[in-house]
């Protein structure tokens, strides 16, 4: 199928026009949020393989949609004339790279802001563009900042941490880069003056993992990692039952009580441990490992199903972990359109999600799939007042590609 090449209007980034050249997931995820919002996204693609998400079966079409390809060599003197046209009236430039390394080409901030004043440009990178230089120029993924940041190590057993997936690290910095892109719009369009962000992955992890550093940094206290239980109280965790995984939160006053009397410790309920306003069954409790012995015996007793319906009803935080063939069946996520189906550029129909959140008076909406490699070069060129001979050279010499 032909794609559209102009995008319609809807959403409440509708006037935002955001350009960015980063691979996977990180910052492609924060502009794909901003595209299903009414941004027109323009992802530039190296000339070679492209961005690395090609090579995914499925992810690459639900995290491309809504966005245009531009495949160029933007770091030769040709391209780097090329994007400079791109983002003279561009509001955001985002790109991903080790630390320093679009300064090192010769492409600085201030050079982008001769060419455009109030220009927002993110600069995402692992250690960030200062600091210790062996570290600024250290290559990074999900898991490596994960484990500089001490966010792994709370994850996991007491014998191994583990990474929480899928790619955590890098979706938890794509909100990062939505929301401090947006935050510098608003003030670029305050003042007319652009901004450039610094955006270390780990950092983002730090503030992320801090619940529990704070208590590191002003006691010494040191939790330990929880596994399938919480740090710091009974009744919170993923449980066992006799048909599959509960998920429960427990607490309150109210919700205690009933909770230990549920399972069949109802006698400890107003005792000098556990007093008629304790509001949190806490491990240093002396019954602490009675109560989650209790509670384990019991949920391999039950249904997830039926302790999930009675504690509901109880105020208690419960819910069964859902596979994936559970989502699917879910009534709540079907009543909410939750999912979707669009065509691919091949005719193809892809299954996917709709867009999240629901903006109720200008909501967002899929307004095209994922493009080819290098699928509008032609078309971006164009409209940057290129001639087709001068497109055709470009690609010819390998300055850009232009999708067949």
């Amino acid at each position: 199928m032909a794609l559209e090449t102009n995008k319609p209007s809807f959403g409440v980034l509708d006037d935002v026009k955001v350009v960015y050249a980063a691979v996977e997931l990180a910052a492609p995820k924060a502009c794909d949020l901003m595209a299903d919002w009414g941004a027109d996204v323009t992802w530039l693609e190296n000339t070679g393989a492209g961005d690395t998400i090609r090579d995914t079966a499925y992810v690459k079409q639900a995290e491309r949609r809504n966005q245009r390809s531009v495949s160029m060599n933007y770091f030769s003197d040709e391209g780097k004339e090329i994007l400079f046209k791109m983002l003279a009236d561009a509001d955001v430039f985002i790109e991903a790279s080790k630390g320093g390394t679009w300064a090192r080409k010769g492409i600085t901030d201030e050079v982008l802001w001769e060419i455009n004043p109030k220009l927002v440009i993110v600069h995402l990178s692992g250690f960030g563009q200062s600091g210790d230089p062996k570290m600024v120029k250290r290559a990074a993924y999900d898991l490596t900042v994960m484990a500089y940041s001490g966010y792994m190590s709370q994850n996991g057993t007491q014998e191994q941490p583990m990474n929480p997936g899928p790619y955590a690290g890098d979706y938890f910095n794509s909100l990062m880069i939505v929301s401090s892109t947006l935050a510098a719009l608003h003030k670029a369009n305050r003042t007319g003056k652009g901004e450039s962000i610094d955006l270390a992955m780990y950092e983002t992890l730090l503030a992320i993992g801090q619940y529990y550093l704070v208590d590191y940094l002003n006691e010494g206290i040191l939790w330990p990692r929880p596994g399938a239980r919480n740090q710091n109280l009974c009744g919170i965790g993923e449980y066992k039952c006799n048909d599959g995984f509960l998920g429960v939160c427990l607490y309150g006053v109210d919700q205690n009580k009933y909770f230990l009397e549920t399972i069949g410790l109802g006698h400890l309920w107003g005792t000098e441990d556990i007093p008629e306003d304790t509001s949190g069954l806490w491990l240093a409790n002396p019954h602490a490992a009675e109560i989650e012995a209790a509670f384990e015996a019991y949920c391999l007793e039950h249904s997830k199903y039926e302790i999930e319906a009675d504690f509901a009803a109880h105020r208690i935080a419960a819910q069964v972990v859902m596979e994936f063939e559970d989502l699917v069946k879910e009534e709540h996520l079907k009543l909410r359109d939750d999912f979707m189906d669009w065509e691919t550029e091949d005719g193809k129909t892809f299954k996917g999600l709709g867009v999240f959140p629901k903006f109720q008076q200008t909501p967002g909406q899929v307004w095209r799939p994922m493009p080819k490699q290098g699928g509008d070069t032609a078309d971006v060129l164009t409209k940057l007042g290129y001639t087709a001979d001068q497109i055709a050279a470009l690609n010819e010499s390998g300055v850009v590609k232009v999708a067949e």
